[in-house]
């Protein structure tokens, strides 16, 4: 039962990093889409042909994101055996 107990509080805990990096992803997105987006179009800027506001919300919004979540699973989650160990 302890087991059961701990694996509920490891998967809780990553459950909460993952909406944590959920929401940081939302505000990444949404600031610079909305943010920069919000001219009129003849003031954009431009970064490798694409509308900065574009660029740096989707394009490297995906890479940052890409990055995080690999170093946060690598760093902060933790295996758990699924399989039932019979009783001794």
């Amino acid at each position: 039962m302890r087991e059961k107990e701990e694996q509920f509080k490891v998967a809780h805990r990553e459950a909460l990093i993952g909406v944590g990096l959920f929401i940081f992803n939302f505000i990444w997105w949404y600031g610079f889409a909305y943010g920069m987006g919000s001219k009129k179009p003849e003031e954009y800027t431009y970064v490798f042909g694409l509308p900065a506001w574009f660029f740096y919300s989707c394009v490297l919004g995906f890479i940052v994101m890409a990055i995080l979540v690999t170093v946060v699973v690598k760093k902060f989650f933790v295996e758990i055996p699924f399989e039932e160990e019979p009783e001794k």
